[in-house]
């Protein structure tokens, strides 16, 4: 079940970023933005208030989501959104602190704002 919460927020957040007209990346924000808050209770869920989805160590999810940290970091420059917030996501925005400060994380997970850099070039050669 958490592990389809993670896929979901893969979809509309692609719709968000590439949508070809404002409808399209308006739907794609607020499926984003409801992902993002059905992950926020699955943490405050399976994590029995532990340090990962995983619980006190990392899991499945964590490693899935974690892939996707810097992406949701860079949404706002990307695509004017911010997606993680202090008072509506306070448990991902630790978790996502958490796991980016981990050595595996920090040897894989590219840099925000080359991806930010990255993305926007790849955005404008398809338009």
């Amino acid at each position: 079940m958490y592990m389809h919460m993670c896929l979901q927020l893969v979809a509309p957040w692609w719709k968000m970023f590439v949508g070809k007209t404002d409808k399209e990346q308006d739907e794609g924000t607020k499926q984003t933005l409801a992902a993002v808050e059905m992950l926020e209770g699955a943490l405050r869920e399976c994590s029995k208030r532990k340090p990962f989805f995983g619980g006190d160590n990392i899991g499945y999810v964590d490693a899935v989501l974690g892939g996707m940290v810097a992406w949701m970091q860079g949404t706002e420059a990307l695509c004017g959104v911010e997606l993680l917030h202090t008072t509506k996501t306070p448990l991902l925005l630790a978790w996502m602190e958490r796991f980016g400060e981990m050595e595996p994380a920090k040897v894989v997970l590219p840099k925000v704002d080359r991806l930010v850099e990255f993305a926007k070039m790849k955005r404008a050669q398809r338009a």
